[in-house]
């Protein structure tokens, strides 16, 4: 579980003033988390693995720009990790083949034709997450690449319940209208 807000904060704006050791500090805290959402979006180790430490180079790089009155340490970080993944999957040259592509298919894992279709599909999700306004696609994207709950959702965004609630149910019908346009 990631340290509280406050301390994040604190290691983001020493990271932002050259502090090694706190970014190492923010790395040790977050990559677990972040490695997790960027395996959900790629579905594929090595490149969460590519991506993630791309990741860690940006938030090194953007930490004197990070503001703690936008957004919580950990929801830039996920955006920048989120972002990053999407950016890998629309990339115009895919890798080519690799040794053992033949024996993967035989094992059940997801073959060349099925990683294209999840790329098209997380490149039309992109196109309508883009869509939504704000407060619905911070929201979702809470609830869904964080695992906040509710309740969760409307304590950090400090909102009440009900229009959390509202931004995520309101936001989740415009997602499947565009995607139903999109397929």
């Amino acid at each position: 579980m990631a340290p509280p807000a406050r301390a994040l904060e604190g290691l983001v704006e020493r990271a932002a003033l050259g502090d090694r050791a706190a970014f190492r500090s923010l790395y040790q805290a977050t990559s677990a988390k972040l490695y997790g959402v960027a395996l959900r979006i790629l579905r594929r180790a090595d490149w969460a693995e590519e991506v993630l430490q791309e990741c860690y180079v940006s938030v090194w790089r953007h930490a004197p720009d990070y503001r703690a009155e936008r957004a919580a340490p950990m929801t830039w970080m996920t955006s920048i990790v989120r972002n990053r993944c999407l950016d890998w999957l629309r990339r115009p040259n895919p890798e080519p083949l690799e040794d053992g592509v033949l024996e993967s298919l035989e094992s059940g894992n997801p073959g060349p034709l099925a990683l294209l279709e999840q790329g098209r599909d997380s490149a039309a999700l992109a196109r309508c997450l883009r869509g939504l306004e704000a407060r619905q696609r911070q929201a979702i994207a809470l609830a869904f690449f964080d695992g906040l709950s509710h309740a969760e959702l409307a304590r950090h965004l400090r909102e009440p319940l009900g229009t959390v609630k509202t931004w995520v149910r309101r936001g989740l019908a415009r997602l499947r209208s565009c995607l139903e346009l999109q397929g």
